[in-house]
């Protein structure tokens, strides 16, 4: 119980360190409804096709999808690059070898993530719903909570796993973005996917990013009974314990020379 009090009270200070960092407040919280205005306004405001006889209007559909990506941003490549800065000035090292536990930490930082990936769905869906009209789900809304919960605990763990591949500090952003960019544009985020090639939509299907789309665009849109996609959720879940384990495993808390 000691240990789970000191990780929320360091939850509260990277809360802190975060608040009173304007521009990265700023950008990070307006980021994600950046995209979404630009590609409503690129696509238009057509029909795309979501499901067999589903479809549903460009800029509704990009209301999850969005907050797909709001959430794999602030989990997945927020956590890698700012772990890798932090461990190349040698904060890591400082904080390993504090009496502060490193799980305690750790779990503040995915905690911290989490948290504001969760504040980014709800801008999302709130300025869809305010600006495009787009349908909030009622009836699947723990289905879509329950989504995003697990997508950011799973981006989370493979966020700190990725930072073992990391050099250093400065090729974090390459590193990162090379490793998420190519997917969103092949796993129905940033490009609707109606009727994709074959070889695209097996090596989408390979890797998370396309699961937790699919399962969030679908509680969202209420596809299916409760909306609550099982088969992509168990994918997710495969995918955050190898990423855990990696993470334990390789995990550096010293700078690298």
């Amino acid at each position: 119980m000691r240990d789970l009090k000191l990780a929320l009270r360091q939850v509260w200070y990277i809360n802190n360190a975060f608040v009173r960092n304007p521009a990265s407040l700023f950008f990070t919280l307006v980021f994600p409804l950046m995209f979404l205005v630009i590609f409503t306004v690129i696509f238009g405001n057509g029909h795309v096709l979501i499901a067999p006889g589903k479809t549903v209007r460009v800029a509704t559909f990009y209301v999850p999808s969005i907050a797909a990506f709001s959430v794999i941003t602030a989990c997945y490549t927020n956590i890698a690059i700012s772990l890798s800065f932090s461990r190349d000035s040698g904060a890591l090292k400082r904080i390993h070898g504090s009496p502060l536990p490193v799980w305690s930490y750790m779990l503040a930082r995915i905690l911290h993530a989490v948290s504001i990936a969760i504040l980014l769905v709800v801008i999302c869906a709130v300025f869809g719903a305010v600006l495009y009209g787009a349908t909030l789900p009622t009836t699947t809304l723990p289905a879509f909570a329950l989504t995003v919960v697990v997508g950011a605990a799973v981006f989370s763990a493979l966020g700190v796993a990725v930072t073992a591949v990391i050099p250093n500090a400065d090729a974090s952003p390459a590193v990162v973005n090379a490793t998420i960019l190519p997917l969103l544009f092949i796993s129905n985020v940033f490009i609707p996917l109606q009727n994709p090639s074959g070889w695209i939509d097996v090596l989408g299907k390979i890797f998370p990013v396309r699961h937790f789309a699919d399962a969030l665009i679908g509680s969202f849109f209420q596809l299916s009974g409760a909306g609550l996609h099982t088969n992509d959720l168990l994918v997710l879940g495969a995918w955050g314990v190898a990423g855990l384990v990696l993470g334990v495993r390789f995990f550096q808390w010293e700078p690298r020379t």
